[in-house]
C-alpha cells in the first residue's frame, strides 16, 4: 500500500510502498477515502523538515540540548547513530481521516466490515491508504455520511475541546482569536450552542470568510484601530464571557489581547500554540481572569489504557471522552448544525499529496482546508517488498521483529558485513520503519506477515518489539525451528517462560537475551582480575525517574522496570561471580504508584557469593548512572558507567579508563552470530538466562511480601 511520508534531515517527501499495516488486538484496519491536512500541525513540521540542520537545531534547542547529554555520556559513535535514525527515518503525516473498515482485530465488538469511519492519532490516521487504528481513536459514522466532511474528525474534536474548556452557557459571548481551521471550527460549534461568536484575525481573508459564511455575529481584523471598544460595544459593555485563543504564533498578542477583551472573572483558553507569559496588570489580575489549557480532543488523550488498550472511561464520571468529542462533531454535521463544506477550499488527489504540501509552505495562494482523495477502487496488497537485489543467503539468515531506536542504534549496526550472515525481511508496526530499516541495513526485503520472516529463508530471528510480545515471539520462532535473540525481558510471566524453557529443549535451537553489558571490554579485565573466588558484589543504578504513564510502568506492556531493567543488573553479578542466584530479598520505597522502582535487592549465589542490586529511580541526573563494587580474596575493584576500571590490590591502584562508554553491544551481536557460526551455541549459557529471569520474578514476590527471602 502506498503512504505519504517525509524525512526530518532532508525534507525529502514522497509518497512509497510500504507493507501493509499490522492488525493489533482492539484495532480495526480502515481504508481511507479522505484525509485532511492540518495546515499548523503537519506545515511546522514540514517547513522545519526543509530547514538546515542549523535551521533545525534553531527550532528545537531542548533536542539540541538532549544531543549534548548523549554524546557526554555515550559517546560520538552512538550519538551520531541516535541523530541519523531521527533524520533518515521515514515520518508519517496525516492524523485525521474517513474512510470503511476493512478489517477488524481481535476483541473488537463495536465496528464491522463495511462501517464508514472517521479515524484520528498521529501514527494511526495517516495520509496512506491503509491505516491500522485503535478502537477508541475511530467512531462510526452514518452510512449516509459525507467521508470528506467526516475526514476533519481529530480538528472538530480538538476544537469540541476548546469550546467545552470554554464552558459556556446559552446567550454568553465568546471571543474567538485565529480564524484558521481550528477557529473556524471553534465558532460553528460555539454558534450552534447559542454563543455570540466574536471571531478576531490578523488576516482580512480570514476574518471575512467567517463572516460570509455566518460563522461569526462580528467578524474584526485584530489591527483594526478600535477593536477593544468595537468588542466592548458587542458585548454590552461587559467584555467577553470567555475567549477561546485558536492562533499559532510566538507573539505575546494573543494572550495580552485576551486579557483585554475578556470580563471580569472570565475564562480564556488556549486551544492553538501560543505563549502564555501575559502582562499581570492592567487586566489579568485587576480582572481575576482565568487560564485553562485544551488538551487536544479531550479526556483519554496520552492515556496508554484509553487510547492503545481502548479501555474506556465510565460515561457518568467522565462525560466527554476524545471518542465521544469525536462523536459529537460527526452529529453536528450529519444533524446538519454545522455546515463545514466551506472549509475545503482546495482538493488533491492522494498521489498529489506533495503539491497539497508545497501550497501550504509556499502560501502561494489563501487556503483553509485541504483534502487528499484516495482512490477506493484501487486494491492493497499485503506482500513483503523487495528492497535489495539480492536474494543470497549465508550460514546465518538474520530477520527482525521489531527494530525501534535501540535496534536502530545498538544491534542492527553491529550484525557482522560477512558472506557467512545474511539479512533477510523486516516486520515492524508501522510499515514507514520496516521499509526504511530494511532498505539501510541492506535487508532483502520488508514484511507485512509474521509468516514472511519466519519462512525457510531465515534461520535466526531478532526480537526487537515491546516487552509483552517478547515472549509469544520467542515461542513463535523456536516453533518455527529459528535461533532467537531477544531484547530483555524474555517474557513477562512465569508461564510464558516454562513455555519457552520446553519449545527450547525440543527445537534445541539458540535462545539469546540482550544482556549486553557483561560483554563490556572493562567487563572482561574486571572478571579476569577476581578470579572464580566467592564474591561480594555491589551493582548501584541511578536509573531516574520514568512516569507513571509511561508503556515501560505498564505491568500488561512494558512489565514494570524490575522485569524490564533490573533484570540486566541480576544478569551481570551472575556472570561475575560465575554461579546463579538460589535466593533473593527485595525491599521497594513506598510510592505513591506501586512502581517499585526504588528498591534494594539481596542475592545470594549457589557458589556462597552475594550481590547487592541498588536501583534507585529517586536521584539526581547529574550523578553517573552505573557504578559497580567487587570485593574477593584480598582484591577489590570498581567499575564507574562503564567508563573507568580500577582495580585494588597489592601496591598502586591499576586503572583503565576509555574515553567512550563502551557497555558492549557491539561485542554481544558479534559473540552471538559467531557462537551461531561456530558451534550453533548462543554465548550465554541458556540456564543462566532462565535462572536470571526467575530471579526478577522473585524479586517482585519477594516485594510483594514485605521483603522475605524467596528460593528461586
Amino acid at each position: 500500500m502506498q503512504q505519504l511520508t517525509q524525512k526530518l534531515g532532508s525534507g525529502d517527501m514522497i509518497i512509497q510502498e510500504v507493507p501493509y499495516p499490522q492488525l493489533g488486538k482492539g484495532m480495526v484496519i480502515v481504508k481511507n477515502h479522505y484525509s485532511i491536512i492540518s495546515a499548523g500541525t503537519e506545515g511546522s513540521t514540514v517547513v522545519a523538515a526543509r530547514k538546515s540542520l542549523l535551521g533545525k537545531a534553531k527550532e528545537r534547542p531542548q533536542q539540541v540540548k538532549q544531543v549534548i547529554d548523549t554524546l557526554k555520556k555515550q559517546g560520538p559513535i552512538q550519538t551520531y547513530r541516535a541523530v541519523m535514525k531521527k533524520l533518515d527515518a521515514y515520518s508519517p503525516l496525516g492524523y485525521s481521516c474517513a474512510g470503511e473498515v476493512i478489517e477488524v482485530g481481535e476483541g473488537v465488538t463495536e465496528f464491522e466490515v463495511g462501517d464508514k469511519v472517521a479515524c484520528a492519532g498521529v501514527g494511526y490516521a495517516n495520509h496512506a491508504e491503509i491505516v491500522s487504528v485503535p478502537i477508541n481513536l475511530c467512531v462510526k459514522l452514518n452510512p449516509s455520511t459525507n467521508l470528506k466532511d467526516a475526514a476533519y474528525n481529530t480538528l472538530g474534536a480538538i476544537s469540541m475541546q476548546g469550546v467545552r474548556q470554554a464552558d459556556m452557557r446559552l446567550g454568553e459571548s465568546c471571543v474567538v482569536i485565529g480564524l484558521g481551521l481550528l477557529g473556524q471550527l471553534a465558532a460553528l460549534i460555539l454558534k450552534a450552542s447559542g454563543v455570540t461568536v466574536i471571531g478576531i484575525d490578523v488576516s482580512e481573508a480570514a476574518v471575512q470568510k467567517a463572516v460570509d459564511n455566518n460563522v461569526v455575529d462580528l467578524g474584526l481584523t485584530r489591527n483594526v484601530a478600535g477593536v477593544e471598544e468595537q468588542i466592548q460595544n458587542a458585548t454590552n459593555g461587559y467584555g467577553a464571557d470567555a475567549v477561546i485563543i485558536a492562533a499559532a504564533t510566538d507573539s505575546l498578542d494573543p494572550i495580552n489581547f485576551a486579557g483585554a477583551v475578556a470580563r471580569k472573572k472570565g475564562k480564556v483558553v488556549v486551544l492553538g500554540i501560543v505563549p502564555t507569559g501575559f502582562e499581570r496588570d492592567p487586566y489579568w489580575y485587576r480582572k481575576e481572569l482565568e487560564l485553562s489549557m485544551a488538551c487536544s480532543y479531550g479526556p483519554g488523550r496520552y492515556d496508554l489504557n484509553y487510547e492503545e488498550k481502548g479501555i474506556d472511561y465510565p460515561l457518568p464520571y467522565v462525560r466527554w471522552t476524545e471518542k465521544r468529542n469525536m462523536e459529537a462533531f460527526q452529529n453536528l454535521i450529519a444533524t446538519k448544525k454545522i455546515d463545514i463544506d466551506y472549509l475545503t477550499t482546495h482538493e488533491f488527489e492522494f498521489d498529489n499529496a506533495k503539491d497539497a504540501f508545497d501550497l501550504v509552505v509556499s502560501k502561494a495562494e489563501p487556503f483553509t482546508g485541504i483534502a487528499l482523495k484516495y482512490n477506493i477502487e484501487k486494491t492493497a496488497n499485503k506482500t513483503k517488498i523487495a528492497t535489495s537485489e539480492t536474494e543470497q543467503l549465508g550460514k546465518i539468515n538474520i530477520s527482525f521483529i521489531g527494530a525501534g531506536s535501540y535496534a536502530q542504534g545498538n544491534l542492527l549496526p553491529n550484525i557482522p558485513e560477512t558472506n557467512d550472515v545474511a539479512r533477510v525481511g523486516v516486520l515492524t508496526n508501522t510499515g514507514t520503519t520496516s521499509k526504511r530499516v530494511a532498505e539501510k541495513f541492506k535487508f532483502q526485503f520488508c514484511a507485512t506477515n509474521e509468516e514472511d520472516v519466519l519462512d525457510d529463508k531465515t534461520n535466526t530471528v531478532f526480537v526487537a518489539t515491546r516487552h509483552d510480545s517478547h515472549g509469544p515471539y520467542v515461542l513463535k520462532s523456536l516453533k518455527a525451528n529459528k535461533n532467537v535473540f531477544v531484547e530483555k525481558p524474555i517474557c513477562l510471566l512465569e508461564s510464558e517462560l516454562e513455555a519457552i524453557i520446553d519449545a527450547q529443549s525440543e527445537a534445541k535451537k539458540a535462545v539469546m537475551i540482550g544482556f549486553n553489558r557483561r560483554f563490556s571490554p572493562l567487563t572482561d579485565k574486571l572478571k579476569k582480575a577476581v578470579g572464580n573466588n566467592p564474591m561480594t558484589m555491589l551493582y548501584r543504578i541511578n536509573a531516574g525517574a520514568i512516569p507513571g504513564d509511561n508503556w515501560i510502568q505498564d505491568l500488561e506492556i512494558g512489565g514494570g522496570r524490575v522485569l524490564g531493567e533490573v533484570c540486566h543488573f541480576i544478569d551481570y553479578l551472575t556472570y561475575l561471580n560465575g554461579s546463579l542466584p538460589v535466593k533473593v530479598s527485595a525491599s521497594a520505597l513506598p510510592d505513591a504508584n506501586k512502581l517499585n522502582d526504588t528498591l534494594n535487592i539481596l542475592i545470594q549465589f549457589e557458589n556462597g557469593s552475594s550481590g547487592v542490586v541498588a536501583y534507585y529511580a529517586n536521584g539526581s541526573k547529574s550523578m553517573t548512572k552505573e557504578y559497580i563494587e567487587v570485593f574477593s580474596a584480598g582484591l577489590s575493584a570498581t567499575l564507574n558507567d562503564f567508563k573507568e576500571l580500577k582495580i585494588y590490590g597489592k601496591g598502586k591502584p591499576k586503572k583503565d579508563k576509555i574515553f567512550n562508554q563502551n557497555k558492549g553491544q557491539k561485542e554481544m551481536v558479534e559473540a552471538f552470530v559467531n557462537g551461531l557460526l561456530t558451534d550453533g551455541k548462543a554465548p550465554i549459557p541458556f540456564e543462566e538466562i532462565v535462572a536470571v529471569t526467575k530471579a526478577s520474578f522473585k524479586v517482585l514476590e519477594s516485594v510483594k511480601r514485605g521483603g522475605e527471602q524467596v528460593e528461586i
